[in-house]
């Protein structure tokens, strides 16, 4: 498979856009834990391959202060079924709201007709997530109200749900947590 990237000038740094020819393969924060983990091979340089222009359109519209939806994205993370089914999940959290790993496990195991999935193990594939900000893993935080694990940096998660409007304060976030 061919893969094409792009970069994008972010006010949390540089992103690293890739499409897989067909859509939007990857968005990755510069020096991102497992950046381009899914890539079967380095791509090319190519602005207009196929999901990058209305990957940067989306980025643009949500750096301006826009809440933009999927419309109009053709997302293609590639990873298992598993991965897959949180990544589905990570993307029905709504824009300024936030959820726990625990909650992203029960909406996991139903989504896959499962009795019970551990949150350690969403919280891997969360990690995982080859489409940063687009798939807001950003907006995962711990039953604590502590914000944890973020493969782009804590800051740059900070960062994200502040420009969401999310208050990141431990209590504001237990707060928030107790009333969804």
């Amino acid at each position: 498979m061919t893969y094409f990237m792009t970069r994008y000038d972010s006010p949390i740094g540089v992103l690293s856009l890739v499409s897989d020819g067909q859509g939007l393969a990857g968005l990755w924060i510069e020096g991102q834990k497992y950046f381009a983990a899914t890539l079967s091979q380095p791509p090319e340089r190519r602005e207009d391959a196929p999901g990058l222009p209305e990957a940067r359109l989306w980025l643009d519209r949500y750096f301006a202060g826009e809440r933009p939806g999927l419309e109009g994205l053709s997302l293609r993370p590639a990873g298992s079924p598993f991965r897959q089914a949180v990544w589905a999940c990570l993307q029905e959290i709504p824009c300024g709201q936030v959820t726990t790993y625990g909650r992203l496990a029960v909406q996991t195991a139903a989504r896959l007709g499962r009795s019970r999935i551990s949150a350690q193990a969403v919280g891997g594939a969360v990690g995982h997530n080859p489409i940063s900000i687009i798939v807001p893993c950003h907006r995962v935080v711990g039953a604590d109200g502590f914000l944890t694990g973020y493969a782009g940096g804590l800051d740059k998660k900070e960062w994200l749900l502040r420009h969401e409007g999310v208050d990141t304060g431990r209590d504001a976030l237990l707060c928030r947590l107790s009333r969804e």
